[in-house]
C-alpha cells in the first residue's frame, strides 16, 4: 500500500508515474517536528537500507547524507553527498516500511548521528510530498515503490559486454591501438569510450577533425571487430562565436539565466560555458535532437557527465577572487591570511552561493536552480532519451549519467563517478548496489579498477571478479594514472579468463536484469532479503545475493588468499578460474573461511537452483548459446526461466522470450521455450 502526503506548494519532479490520491490526517511512522523536519525513533535492531548511491554500508545507521547532487571524486566516509540524489529508504525492524521523500531540493537524513536511536530528516525550503511505501517484507516494499516510480531503463544488449575507457585516448591512433591489442589476444571487449579528448576544444556534439578525421569510418571499422563506440556528453556548452549549439542556444534563449535576465556564465572544461536550461521543455528537445550529429556517424551510445551540474567557477566569483588576490599580494601573509587566500582560490568549485544564483523556466515558472538542483541531471538524460525515442524509434541506445535523481532510473543508468584505485572502494561498490537497486537504477557500474590513483594488478583483478556480475562493466581511469588496460599487466592469461567468465555467465546476467526491470524486483540483495529470519545474515555487509540463483562474497583486501563466508544455509561453491577450469565443494550452512586466489572467482548456488554458462566470445554477438552447461545444486529438482531477446530491439513480450530449464533429482535436463539449446549440468 502506498499513500501520498503534500506539503506546501511543490515543485512537481516526475519521478512518479502512477496515480496515488493524497491522503489526509497524520503521516505514519513519521512525527512531524515542523514544516520541514520529521523524525523516527528507531528500534536497537531496526536496519535502514536504501538512498541509493552514497557512502558507508548498506545499513545507513550511523550517518548523515545530503541529497544534493555533488561533484565530488573523494569519497571518503566523511563526505555526505555524492552524485545522485536518491531519496527514498527503508527501514526494517519492528515495524518495515520504505519512504520515498520526493523534493528536488536538498534533503538531509540524520541516520542515528545526532542521536543513536533517532532518524531526522529535514527538507530544504519549498514545498514537498511524501510517500509512504508498506508491504509485508522489504522485497515487496521495493516491489511496491518501483511499480510508483516507472520501469527501469533497458540498454542494448551488447552494453552488457566488457568496455574499455580511459580519459586520455587522444586520437584515433589510440582507439584503434587498444582495439587490436585485446582482438589480438582474444580479450573479450564490447566497447571503447571516447572521454572528452575526442571533441573540438571540448565542445558538445563537435569532433576534433586532427585527431579524428573520419569518425563515421572509425565506427563502422570498429563494429565490424564487434566494439561500439560510446562517446562522453558534458552539460556546459562553450561560449565561442561561430559554435552553432551555442549561437542556437542563446539566441533562443535556451541557456540558464541569472535574476536580471542576463545568461549564466561558469567555467568548466571548455572554460567559459552557458548550462542548457534542461527543465524548459523546449530546450530540453533542442539539446536531445543534437545527439543525432553522433548517431549519423554511427554511435549507438552516451555517457552524459559533469551534470550535477559541475562548476569550477563562476564568472562573476572568478572576479572577486582576482580582486581579493590583488590585496593579498602586498601582505606579509601569516598562518591565518595564507591560508584565507589558499581557501579563496580551492573554493572556487561547486559553490552554493553560485547554485543560487541562476534560474529555469520550469513550466512557465522562473524558479531558482537551488530548488530544483537535484534534477539538472536527470532531465539531461531525459532530454536525451526522449530525442532517441524520435531519432531510433525501434533501437535501443546506450545511456547513462552520472547525476541523477530518483525518476532518471527510465531515461538512462548511471555509473557511481569518480572513485579511486583504493581496495575500500570495491567494498562501496558492494554496498552501493542494493541501494540503487531499490531506487529503479539497476543499469549500473563503477570504474573497474578505480578512475583516480593508480591501480596494482592484483586490485583491478579482485574488481573485475566483482564487476563480471555487475549490469555496466567498463574499466575506467583518468589522465596522469597508471595505464590499466587488462593487457598491461603480466598476467594475460587470468584477465582474459576473468573476462571469459562474464562472458560465459551472460545469459544469466542478462536474463536476472530483464526480469528484475520487467518485474520491477531487484537484481542485487542484501542477504537479510532472501533470509529476513537469519538475525546472522542481517548483519552481512559484504556479500550480494546476484538474481535468483547466486550469492557472491568478494574479495576486498589487499594479498588475500580467500575470506570469510557466511553461508545462511547450505550452498555449492563453484571456485571458478575460467568458464571451465573449476573445482566444486558443497558448503554446510554457517561461517567458513573459503580459499580463493587472484585467479578465482567465488561463486555460490543456492540449493535447488540453475546457473546457465554459455560459450564465452570475443564481443556479445559472438556468444554461442546453442550449448549451455547448467551450473546447480540439485537436491530436490529445480527450474530456471532463461529470458533471452535479439537485444536491440525493444519487444519485451517476457512469455516471447522465456525457456524453462529444469533439472530433475536425478539429473535429467528439460527444455520448453524460446531457446534451442543443448543443455549439460556440470
Amino acid at each position: 500500500m502506498i499513500q501520498k502526503y503534500i506539503f506546501g506548494t511543490y515543485i512537481e519532479t516526475e519521478a512518479v508515474v502512477k496515480e496515488i490520491a493524497e491522503s489526509v490526517g497524520q503521516i505514519p511512522y513519521l512525527t512531524k517536528e515542523s514544516d520541514h523536519v520529521f523524525t523516527y525513533q528507531m528500534g536497537e535492531d531496526d536496519i535502514v537500507y536504501g538512498l541509493g548511491e552514497s557512502i558507508r554500508g548498506m545499513n545507513k545507521r550511523g550517518w548523515v547524507y545530503e541529497a544534493y547532487c555533488n561533484d565530488d571524486p573523494n569519497h571518503i566516509e566523511n563526505i555526505r553527498s555524492l552524485y545522485g540524489a536518491h531519496n527514498f529508504f527503508l527501514v526494517d525492524g519492528a515495524e518495515t516500511f520504505g519512504v520515498f521523500v520526493d523534493a528536488p531540493q536538498k534533503v538531509q537524513f540524520d541516520i542515528g548521528y545526532t542521536e543513536r536511536e533517532m532518524m531526522k530528516i529535514t527538507i530544504a525550503e519549498g514545498g514537498y510530498v511524501i510517500y509512504i511505501v508498506e508491504g509485508d517484507s522489504p522485497s515487496e516494499i521495493v516491489r511496491e515503490f518501483r511499480s510508483l516510480i516507472g520501469r527501469s531503463y533497458i540498454p542494448p544488449k551488447w552494453a552488457f559486454g566488457y568496455g574499455q575507457s580511459r580519459w586520455g585516448y587522444k586520437n584515433e591512433a589510440d582507439i584503434r591501438k587498444v582495439a587490436e591489442e585485446y582482438r589480438k589476444r582474444d580479450m573479450p571487449l564490447d566497447s571503447i569510450y571516447l572521454d572528452i579528448d575526442y571533441m573540438e576544444r571540448y565542445k558538445d556534439f563537435t569532433v576534433d577533425k586532427e585527431k579524428f578525421p573520419d569518425l563515421k569510418g572509425l565506427a563502422e571499422d570498429m563494429k565490424a571487430q564487434g566494439i561500439h563506440l560510446v562517446p562522453i556528453i558534458d552539460a556546459a556548452v562553450k561560449v565561442e562565436e561561430g559554435y552553432e549549439v551555442y549561437e542556437e542556444g542563446l539566441e533562443k534563449g535556451y541557456f540558464c539565466k541569472k535574476e536580471n535576465g542576463d545568461v549564466f556564465t561558469a567555467g568548466v572544461w571548455p572554460g567559459k560555458s552557458h548550462f542548457p536550461d534542461f527543465l524548459n521543455e523546449e530546450a530540453r528537445q533542442w539539446f536531445g535532437k543534437r545527439y543525432k550529429v553522433l548517431l549519423d556517424q554511427g554511435i549507438e551510445g552516451f555517457w552524459n557527465d559533469m551534470n550535477e551540474p559541475a562548476i569550477f567557477y563562476s564568472e562573476d566569483h572568478m572576479r572577486e577572487v582576482f580582486e581579493k588576490l590583488e590585496e593579498y599580494k602586498s601582505k606579509n601573509l601569516d598562518v591565518d591570511t595564507f591560508f584565507a587566500m589558499k581557501d579563496l582560490v580551492l573554493q572556487t568549485a561547486n559553490r552554493a552561493e553560485d547554485y543560487r544564483s541562476f534560474y529555469h523556466n520550469y513550466k512557465g515558472e522562473n524558479i531558482c536552480h537551488d530548488r530544483v538542483h537535484n534534477l539538472y541531471g536527470y532531465y539531461m538524460t531525459r532530454a536525451a532519451q526522449e530525442a532517441f525515442e524520435h531519432l531510433e524509434p525501434e533501437k535501443r541506445i546506450l545511456m547513462y549519467s552520472r547525476a541523477s535523481y530518483i525518476g532518471m532510473h527510465r531515461y538512462g543508468g548511471i555509473w557511481t563517478g569518480d572513485n579511486q584505485s583504493w581496495w575500500s572502494h570495491i567494498l562501496l561498490n558492494i554496498h552501493q548496489l542494493p541501494g540503487l537497486n531499490m531506487c529503479g537504477f539497476l543499469y549500473t557500474g563503477a570504474d573497474l579498477g578505480g578512475f583516480g590513483s593508480d591501480v596494482t594488478e592484483d586490485l583491478l583483478m579482485r574488481w573485475l571478479e566483482l564487476g563480471i556480475f555487475t549490469p555496466l562493466m567498463r574499466n575506467h581511469s583518468a589522465m596522469g594514472t597508471r595505464e590499466q588496460e587488462i593487457y598491461r599487466f603480466g598476467n594475460e592469461e587470468v584477465f582474459c579468463n576473468i573476462l571469459g567468465l562474464r562472458y560465459a555467465l551472460l545469459p544469466y546476467i542478462y536474463s536476472e536484469f530483464m526480469k528484475a526491470v520487467l518485474k520491477e524486483e531487484m537484481m542485487f540483495r542484501p542477504l537479510a532479503f532472501i533470509y529476513p529470519k537469519d538475525v546472522q545474515a542481517r548483519n552481512v555487509e559484504d556479500q550480494l545475493m546476484v538474481g535468483e540463483s547466486i550469492m557472491i562474497a568478494p574479495v576486498y583486501t589487499q594479498n588475500a588468499k580467500g575470506r570469510y563466508v557466511y553461508l545462511p544455509e547450505e550452498m555449492k561453491l563453484y571456485r571458478m578460474r575460467s568458464e571451465a577450469d573449476m573445482d566444486v565443494e558443497v558448503l554446510s550452512a554457517g561461517h567458513h573461511y573459503v580459499k580463493a586466489e587472484l585467479n578465482e572467482t567465488l561463486i555460490f548456488i543456492r540449493p535447488d537452483h540453475i546457473v546457465p554458462l554459455a560459450k564465452a566470445g570475443q564481443c556479445v554477438e559472438k556468444i554461442d548459446v546453442s550449448k549451455l552447461w547448467l551450473l546447480s545444486f540439485i537436491k530436490d529438482g529445480a527450474q530456471y526461466e532463461l529470458y533471452d531477446d535479439d537485444g536491440y530491439s525493444k519487444d519485451y513480450n517476457v512469455e516471447a522470450h522465456l525457456t524453462k530449464i529444469t533439472v530433475e533429482k536425478d539429473g535429467r535436463v528439460g527444455i520448453d521455450g524460446a531457446m534451442k539449446s543443448e543443455c549439460v549440468v556440470v
